[in-house]
C-alpha cells in the first residue's frame, strides 16, 4: 500500500528531519540559482528535483510519507525562488551606493519580503487553488512525481535511485566541463563581430552546460520567442545603430558591444514592459472573479459546512496580525536606510507612502503573480516584468512625495527606491511560487497550515544563505555596469536595467524615446501573439520576446539549443518510451543537474577568485593555446552533450525493465 494510506493521525507530516533536509536541499539549489540568475537572468523550479532527492533521502527512514516528501519540496522551492530578488539587490552595486551586500540588511530584506509573500498568498489559496479552474501546470506535476515515487513498490524505489543518479551524473559532468574551462585547455565561449553594410553586429554563443538545461525546460515555443528577440535586437536593430560609426576592425567589437548596451538594450527593456502591463491586463479579470467566488464559498463554509484537513489555513488572524507586524521591521529598515544620508530629516512622507505602496500593491502583485503561476507555470511566470513595473510606479510615487531634489539627494532617492522595489519584489517571487506549491499540497493531501509555515521556513533558510553568496559573487566578478566591474563581471541583466529605469525616472539619463521605439515593438509582437492565438496552435510570448532583445546574444544564442534538444528528446520519449512520464522526467533532472553542476561550480571558482584575487587562479596553459582552445571546446561542448542525452535515452530504457517487486 502507499505509505501515506495509513490513519491520518499517523502520518508524519512536519518533522525535524525535514525541515533540516529542506534546509539541506535549499543551500545547494538557492547558491545555483543565484549564480543562474546573475550570470543569465534566468531561474530555474527546484520543486521536482527536490522532491526526488527528498524521496530518495526520506525512504531510508522509517514512517516517512508523502506528506512529509511535500513538505520537504516546499522549504527547498520557497527558498530557491526567494533567490530571484536578486534580480533587484545588485542595482544597488551598479549605482554605487553600496559596494557589498551587508548581511543583516540583505537578509532582513528577503526574509521581511518573503514572509509577507507568504501571508499574501495564504487568503489567495482559496481564490485560486481551490476555487478555480487554474492549471498550475508545475504543482500538477510535483504532486503526480511524490506520488509515483513515494509508493511501496521497488519500481517506484528504482525510479528514485535513477532519477538522483541521473541528477548527480549531470551535476559532475557539467561541473567538469567548467573546471577544464577554467583550466583554459578549452573555452567557455566563442564570440566574433562582423559588418553588416555600413553598419556591424555580433554572434556569439557560452558554450554552458547550465543554458542548455535551461533550454530543455522553458520549451520550444519561448526558445523560440528568444530567437526572434535577437533576430530584431542583432539582427535588425544593432546595425541600424552602428550604421556609419564603424572604422577599424578594433573598433568595430567595441563599437557593436557599447552600442548594444547604451541602446539595443533599452529597447528591449519598453518591449518588455509593454508586454508586462499586457500581461498584466489580460489576467486582472479573472483575478478579481476568482475572489468573489472564493469569498462566496467562504460564506458558505462559515455556514456550517464541515472543513477537511486539506482546508485548514493558518487562520486569517493571524495572518492579518502578521502583515501588520511585518510592516514594523520594514519601516525600521527603510529609516535605517535613509539614515545619514542627505535624505535625512525629510524621509516621513516617503517611508509613509512605501508602506502603503507595499501594503495595497503588494496584496495586487500577490494575486497577480499567483495567477500568472497557475495559469503557465512559476518557472514561466514573466517576474522580470512585474519587477520592472514596480520600480518604475515606486519611482513616480516617491518623486512626486519628495518633489524637488538636489544631485546628492536624487542619487539617494534612486538607491531608497531599489531598496523598497526589493521588499516588494520579495513578495512577487514567494506569491509566484507558494501558491504553485500548495497546489501540489491539495493534491497529495497536506495540511494547508502546516505547509504554510514550511514556507516561512523555507523563506528564512534562504534568506540567511543568499546574502554570503552575492557577496562572493561581488567579491570575485562583480557586476556589468557596477564601478570597477572588470571583463569578466556577472550582467545580472534585471538589476542593471531596473536600475537604469529608476534613475531614469528620477534623472535624465535615460533615452526615453528607445524604451518608446521598443513599447512600439512590444505592441507589435503582442498583435502577432494574438493572432496566432486565435488562428493557430502555436504562441509567440511578448515577454519572451522582449527578453530574447534584452540579453547578450552569447547567453541567448544556447538556451534554443537546449529547448531543440528537450524537444526532440520528448519526442523520442513518446514514440519508444514504455513509461513516457518517467522517461520525460529523466529528462528533467538531466537539465536539473546540469544547472546545478555548473552554478555551484561557479560559487566554488568565485570563491578560488576571491581568496587569490586572480581573475584566472586555475589557468594552466598559456594565452598562445587561445584560439586552439576556442576550436576544442566547441568540440567538446557537442559530444559532452551528446553523449549526456544518449546516455539518458539509455538509462531510461533499462529502467522501464526494472522488476516489479514487493518491498
Amino acid at each position: 500500500m502507499s505509505v501515506d494510506s495509513r490513519p491520518r493521525g499517523a502520518v508524519r507530516e512536519l518533522t525535524v528531519r525535514g525541515v533540516i533536509l529542506g534546509g539541506i536541499i535549499t543551500l545547494v539549489f538557492t547558491a545555483a540559482n543565484v549564480y543562474l540568475g546573475l550570470k543569465v537572468g534566468l531561474t530555474f523550479a527546484t520543486s521536482i528535483p527536490a522532491a526526488v532527492i527528498s524521496m530518495s533521502v526520506l525512504r531510508y527512514f522509517r514512517n516517512h510519507s508523502l506528506v512529509e516528501n511535500n513538505i520537504v519540496q516546499t522549504i527547498a522551492s520557497a527558498a530557491g525562488t526567494l533567490s530571484a530578488i536578486i534580480f533587484v539587490l545588485p542595482g544597488l552595486i551598479m549605482v554605487g551606493w553600496w559596494t557589498g551586500f551587508p548581511y543583516w540588511t540583505t537578509a532582513a530584506v528577503c526574509a521581511t519580503g518573503g514572509i509577507l509573500g507568504v501571508a499574501f498568498s495564504i487568503p489567495l489559496r482559496r481564490a485560486l487553488v481551490t476555487g478555480s479552474d487554474l492549471p498550475f501546470p508545475e504543482g500538477v506535476a510535483g504532486a503526480e512525481v511524490l506520488k509515483v515515487g513515494t509508493s511501496d513498490s521497488a519500481q517506484a524505489a528504482a525510479d528514485n535511485k535513477t532519477g538522483l543518479r541521473m541528477l548527480s551524473v549531470a551535476a559532475v559532468v557539467a561541473a567538469g566541463f567548467s573546471l577544464v574551462s577554467s583550466l583554459k585547455v578549452i573555452s567557455n565561449a566563442v564570440s566574433t563581430s562582423f559588418k553588416v553594410g555600413s553598419g556591424g553586429t555580433m554572434v556569439g554563443a557560452s558554450l554552458s552546460m547550465a543554458l542548455i538545461g535551461v533550454g530543455h525546460l522553458v520549451g520550444l515555443t519561448v526558445a523560440i520567442a528568444m530567437v526572434v528577440g535577437l533576430v530584431i535586437s542583432f539582427g535588425i536593430l544593432l546595425p541600424i545603430r552602428t550604421s556609419g560609426n564603424l572604422s577599424g576592425s578594433e573598433a568595430l567589437a567595441d563599437t557593436v558591444s557599447s552600442t548594444f548596451s547604451s541602446d539595443v538594450r533599452f529597447i528591449g527593456a519598453g518591449a518588455i514592459a509593454v508586454a508586462a502591463v499586457w500581461t498584466l491586463a489580460t489576467i486582472l479579470r479573472p483575478i478579481v472573479t476568482g475572489i468573489i467566488e472564493s469569498a462566496r464559498s467562504a460564506r458558505l463554509r462559515r455556514g456550517g459546512t464541515e472543513v477537511d484537513v486539506v482546508e485548514r489555513d493558518i487562520p486569517i488572524q493571524i495572518v492579518a496580525g502578521v502583515t501588520v507586524f511585518m510592516l514594523i521591521p520594514i519601516g525600521w529598515l527603510l529609516w535605517d536606510f535613509t539614515s545619514s544620508t542627505a535624505l535625512n530629516g525629510g524621509v516621513a512622507g516617503i517611508i509613509t507612502v512605501s508602506l502603503v505602496y507595499l501594503l495595497v500593491f503588494g496584496l495586487v502583485i500577490a494575486a497577480v503573480c499567483g495567477y500568472m503561476a497557475g495559469l503557465i507555470g512559476s518557472s514561466n511566470s514573466p517576474l522580470s516584468g512585474v519587477g520592472i513595473l514596480v520600480a518604475i510606479s515606486a519611482a513616480l510615487l516617491i518623486k512626486v512625495t519628495f518633489g524637488d531634489a538636489n544631485s546628492s539627494q536624487m542619487t539617494a532617492l534612486v538607491a531608497y527606491t531599489l531598496f523598497t522595489t526589493a521588499v516588494v519584489f520579495g513578495v512577487a517571487t514567494i506569491s509566484n511560487d507558494n501558491l504553485q506549491d500548495l497546489k501540489t499540497g491539495q493534491l497529495v493531501g497536506s495540511t494547508p497550515w502546516k505547509q504554510q509555515l514550511a514556507l516561512v521556513i523555507g523563506v528564512l533558510f534562504g534568506s540567511a544563505v543568499i546574502p554570503p553568496i552575492l557577496q562572493l559573487m561581488q567579491t570575485a566578478f562583480g557586476f556589468a555596469g557596477a564601478p570597477g566591474a572588470g571583463d569578466d563581471a556577472l550582467a545580472a541583466p534585471q538589476a542593471s536595467l531596473i536600475s537604469s529605469l529608476v534613475s531614469g525616472v528620477f534623472g535624465s539619463s535615460l533615452d526615453w524615446a528607445l524604451i518608446g521605439l521598443g513599447a512600439l515593438i512590444g505592441l507589435g509582437v503582442i498583435a502577432i501573439d494574438e493572432t496566432m492565438s486565435r488562428t493557430t496552435r502555436f504562441r509567440l510570448p511578448p515577454l519572451a520576446v522582449g527578453l530574447g532583445m534584452y540579453l547578450p546574444i552569447s547567453l541567448t544564442l544556447v538556451i534554443p539549443i537546449g529547448a531543440v534538444l528537450g524537444f526532440f528528446y520528448n519526442r523520442w520519449a513518446d514514440r519508444n518510451a514504455t513509461n513516457v512520464e518517467r522517461t520525460k522526467r529523466l529528462g528533467v533532472l538531466l537539465a536539473c543537474g546540469l544547472i546545478v553542476g555548473e552554478s555551484l561550480f561557479g560559487v566554488v571558482f568565485a570563491g578560488i577568485v576571491a581568496a587569490s584575487g586572480d581573475d584566472d587562479p586555475l589557468r594552466i596553459v598559456g594565452e598562445g593555446w587561445d584560439n586552439w582552445a576556442q576550436i576544442v571546446g566547441i568540440l567538446a561542448f557537442v559530444l559532452v552533450v551528446g553523449w549526456l542525452y544518449k546516455r539518458t535515452q539509455k538509462v531510461s530504457e533499462t529502467a522501464a525493465v526494472t522488476p516489479e517487486a514487493p518491498v
